[in-house]
């Protein structure tokens, strides 16, 4: 119907460019245009038609119309059209065999339904004007001779390299188009911009075909779940878990984290939203140090579609290593002890202190050796730089020389330390602070003025930040925890710490009777490492004021110090971008590497040392990056599917610069269990970026015509006439049977 008003298919006019073919200039257009406008108005001010009103201008305007699109066939507006030569190009028919396609639908399964598709008067028709080549493909392309072979067994679905591979074969062969039949369940996240950019510059359009439903009812799907790649022994960390349902709005599911058959953490969830994401975060504990596998699963629900959605497994590796913190405090008081106390409960965690006793004379705890700190405090970046921490009490900014100021600033930037300062008579504000070096490297902009430690009775309330915080976490429970934290014991003192910095985060303000609310406990991201500072020394009374076993205080600390050395990262760095490698195994390693001044390495000899299941043992040369100093990769392929341990080494001629270790899995066949239902979003991207068009299974017949209409192989351009389309004549046809019912009804005009 619509290749009859038109004299093209749809197809024609989405391909072709539009010409005119008369070659007249439009100026000559726009002014006949013109002149007939004035000479419509003319003739209906002589003849007195004006006082009509909208009348008259309705009925002028319609003549105008119809004066316009008769000089519009004048200039002979054409669609010139590529066309595939006939028998001389190549039809690339590509079908999913993944394990997607076996789902079964009401008319047979996906397959079935594509299968039954192309092989009727679809694929004769095809093969009466192109030669038709038939390909399947899961992890990659295979070309086939019958569709007999195809059975759904693939598993995985990754287009980018089946598309890639039609690409490349159109180097050699007059590819004219490629036809997709799928489900669009890519376990890839989509084609990538390299293939599109392949297909692009050949011209081949990718028309899709898609199969199975759009949504799938009756479902609860974990759509992701996130995970901290390390953590400390004993600790807790975040775990965020995405999911959504359908069919089940209204109801509860119970979300379980496993350790092997250790229960780390249960959460009951509320469904709601149809369809809608939902996300909710969980604490864990992790437990002891090593590579852990974390499963994570929703209980199936009665009546559920797929189940097999419901469940993953998250790689964890909790280190051994054990963070040392500097803490320099400027006089004896009952914070630097109960601080220390709190750190001693914590196995995993090292406080080397320094306690000015004297003016000249400092006492120091847990050293590594009777040298270490002799002099004070440390003047050279190996000596600072071999601690992961640095907590700065109540001492003056003069204690410490410009020199010294400076390490501090790239302990942080540079080495990706953790800097906390706290409050005291001769800290922050009162030590000279806001006028020193420090004062960049402060998340708060201090007051410029004394007497701001007061030491009067003060109370802590968290803010939103500080709710969501794990640092201010003393109850697992976010609500239970926001009442406990009003529940806690005045501070002894506070001091003024002037306004957050942008960027900066308050998790805690403090009420004071008669001085107002300020910031207490701030942190913010300075270069590679973090910043916080905490304004009271006053938070031993947590301890005091509350019975034994209350851990308050305890945990507070021990979680604020975590927080401070978690991510201080050591000489050597590394990471793979893919925690877990779907069916092929392909994974990327990547370290950085640094000297012990945390300067870039760039003669280092890097090497992985990887162990996974089943015996698997090798190792990996790195390779140094060209374009960045400092970063060494290798690609590798997990052979077998489980878990596997890496451990980097990088050595500078005889000596170690350092080693890091980090976990990763391999999984074969799970990808496909997600994403079910029909991802015409995707196909329909595809088919827009590459020149072709989406169509569903009926419409097969309508892609036979539309197929002949591209660019790429063998083609040649046709120019056709529009001036002669029917609907051309129907429009004008229609103006003046309007402009004939409008005068008859309003009377001669």
């Amino acid at each position: 119907m619509f290749e009859f008003f038109f004299n093209c298919s749809p197809a024609a006019f989405h391909k072709g460019n539009w010409v005119f073919l008369a070659g007249w200039p439009w100026w000559v257009f726009a002014l006949a245009l013109m002149a007939m406008g004035v000479a419509l108005g003319a003739l209906g001010l002589r003849r007195g038609r004006a006082k009509l009103g909208f009348r008259w201008i309705l009925i002028t305007l319609l003549q105008l119309c119809a004066a316009a699109i008769l000089l519009l066939l004048l200039w002979r507006p054409a669609l010139i059209v590529p066309f595939l030569k006939p028998h001389q190009n190549v039809v690339a028919l590509v079908i999913d065999d993944s394990r997607s396609m076996g789902i079964a639908e009401r008319d047979g399964t996906r397959i079935e339904q594509a299968a039954k598709k192309i092989s009727g008067r679809f694929l004769n028709d095809l093969k009466s004007r192109f030669q038709v080549r038939l390909y399947r493909f899961s992890s990659s392309l295979e070309p086939i001779s019958a569709l007999e072979t195809i059975r759904a067994q693939g598993v995985a679905t990754r287009l980018s390299p089946a598309l890639r591979a039609i690409a490349a074969e159109a180097a050699s062969l007059p590819v004219g188009a490629v036809v997709l039949f799928t489900d669009g369940a890519d376990n890839t996240g989509g084609v990538d911009p390299g293939t599109l950019a392949a297909l692009r510059n050949r011209k081949i359009p990718v028309h899709t075909v898609g199969f199975g439903r759009e949504r799938i009812e009756n479902d609860v799907e974990l759509t992701g779940v996130q995970l901290p790649e390390r953590a400390l022994p004993g600790s807790r960390i975040e775990a965020v878990v995405k999911f959504r349902q359908r069919g089940f709005s209204g109801r509860s599911a119970k979300l379980i984290f496993q350790d092997g058959k250790q229960t780390l953490a249960t959460r009951e969830l509320q469904l709601k939203g149809e369809g809608d994401q939902q996300s909710v975060t969980v604490l864990l504990r992790v437990g002891d140090a090593g590579a852990k596998d974390v499963q994570v699963s929703l209980e199936p629900l009665p009546g559920e579609e797929n189940t097999l959605n419901n469940y993953c497994v998250r790689p964890l590796l909790v280190e051994s290593r054990r963070p040392r913190i500097l803490y320099v405090e400027g006089e004896p008081r009952w914070e630097f002890k109960f601080i220390r106390r709190a750190v001693e409960e914590d196995p995993t965690l090292r406080l080397v202190t320094m306690l000015r006793t004297t003016q000249n004379k400092i006492y120091r705890q847990g050293i590594a050796n009777p040298k270490e700190l002799e002099e004070g405090f440390p003047s050279k970046p190996e000596e600072l730089f071999a601690f992961q921490g640095l907590i700065i009490g109540g001492v003056e900014a003069g204690y410490f020389t410009p020199a010294q100021m400076e390490l501090i600033r790239e302990f942080v930037n540079r080495r990706g330390g953790g800097l906390l300062f706290l409050a005291g008579r001769f800290g922050l504000a009162e030590g000279g602070y806001a006028k020193s070096g420090f004062a960049e490297l402060l998340p708060v902009t201090l007051p410029d003025k004394k007497q701001t430690f007061f030491r009067d009775p003060a109370t802590a309330e968290l803010t939103p930040a500080g709710r969501e915080s794990l640092i201010c976490r003393i109850e697992e429970d976010p609500q239970r925890n926001f009442e406990r934290w009003k529940k806690l014991p005045y501070l002894a003192n506070f001091q003024e710490t002037g306004a957050a910095k942008p960027g900066a985060r308050v998790l805690v303000e403090l009420q004071a009777p008669g001085h107002g609310r300020y910031p207490l406990l701030v942190t913010q991201s300075y270069g590679a490492g973090r910043t916080a500072l905490l304004a009271t020394a006053g938070t031993w009374r947590w301890q005091m004021q509350q019975p034994l076993e209350d851990k308050s205080h305890e945990a507070f600390w021990q979680q604020l110090l975590r927080w401070l050395v978690s991510d201080t990262p050591g000489p050597v760095i590394s990471s793979t971008p893919t925690p877990v490698a779907y069916d092929d195994g392909a994974v990327r390693f990547q370290a950085r590497v640094r000297d012990l001044h945390y300067l870039p390495a760039m003669d280092a000899t890097v090497e992985a040392h990887v162990t996974g299941p089943e015996g698997v043992s090798t190792v990996v040369d790195l390779q140094p990056d060209p374009l960045e100093g400092g970063i060494y990769a290798a690609e590798w392929s997990a052979p077998k599917p489980g878990s596997y341990i890496v451990e980097v080494v990088a050595r500078r001629g005889d000596g170690e610069v350092g080693r890091d270790a980090f976990t990763f899995r391999r999984e074969d066949g799970t990808a496909e269990n997600f994403r079910r239902e029909q991802n015409r979003e995707l196909l329909e991207k595809l088919s827009e970026q590459t020149g072709g068009r989406y169509y569903r299974p009926h419409e097969l017949d309508r892609l036979v015509s539309d197929i002949q209409y591209s660019e790429a192989g063998i083609s040649v351009r046709e120019t056709k006439d529009l001036w002669n389309m029917p609907a051309v004549f129907l429009l004008l046809l229609g103006i003046k049977g309007a402009e004939w019912l409008l005068r008859r009804k309003w009377g001669a005009v």
